[in-house]
């Protein structure tokens, strides 16, 4: 469970990245969730992430999703 906080954030992101990576929010969503990024990096470091730049935050989280073996 997130807080209301976290959850305005992921949301943030997810239409940050569908923009970036020119897939629509559900898809975004759908490959953060079956990497396990959503749970465990971005809702699980918030309190760093949201301190960040949305610019920074897109590079990173699509450098991690590359690692995870997925390209976007």
């Amino acid at each position: 469970m997130c807080t209301k906080s976290e959850l305005k954030f992921s949301i943030f992101i997810i239409y940050q990245l569908a923009e970036k990576w020119n897939k629509t929010p559900p898809e975004v969503y759908k490959i953060l969730n079956d990497t396990h990024i959503l749970d465990d990096y971005i809702i699980a470091c918030y309190d760093t992430l949201h301190t960040l730049g949305a610019e920074y935050l897109k590079a990173d989280i699509t450098e991690f999703v590359k690692e995870k073996g997925v390209e976007v």
